[in-house]
């Protein structure tokens, strides 16, 4: 990784990579395949531990597999160390830390699952697009919390706008 002067090119380059991550999260936790596919290249791989295939294979899987055993998700993505190895080419590699947060409920016994770990991508730009070409998902650790009354906080959360699970969340409205 060269620490040197840094292009506009690169520095567009990074941002379109960033925005990809970026809308791979809201994809995941808004259960839009579409969204979600438009991430990852038509012949992408994606290894996710309990998942190997393409990229948008694994958008069907991950939505039809969250929509059945979470109520609520919500995916973080940060520190992200974007790696341009050849620019004209079109080349990049991206490190990015990720916690995933799922809400469930097993008979009467509320859970909440947490999730970290990281995604190791190749990003390749076609047709001006960077999309995933290989991704990699590390998984550095995880927990699963039982949550009763006592594990609750009194969060007031009137007034709230509240999140949906797809397209006609506040984050799709202009």
């Amino acid at each position: 990784m060269s620490v040197g002067t840094i292009t506009v090119a690169e520095l567009l380059a990074r941002e379109e990579i960033r925005e990809t991550l970026m809308r791979y999260s809201r994809g995941v936790d808004r259960l839009d395949s579409e969204l979600l596919r438009s991430c990852f290249h038509d012949e992408s791989t994606d290894d996710h531990g309990h998942f190997k295939g393409s990229g948008h294979e694994f958008a069907d899987f991950i939505i039809g597999s969250l929509a059945e055993r979470a109520h609520h998700t919500s995916h973080t993505v940060a520190n992200i160390l974007i790696e341009i190895d050849d620019l004209d080419a079109g080349v990049a590699h991206a490190e990015s830390y990720g916690i995933a947060y799922l809400r469930r409920t097993e008979g009467d016994v509320e859970w909440l699952d947490l999730f970290a770990g990281r995604y190791v991508d190749r990003f390749e730009r076609r047709d001006g697009d960077w999309r995933i070409a290989d991704r990699t998902v590390v998984h550095d650790w995880s927990l699963s919390l039982e949550l009763d009354s006592a594990s609750s906080f009194p969060l007031v959360i009137d007034g709230f706008v509240q999140g949906v699970r797809d397209r006609t969340d506040l984050a799709y409205r202009r």
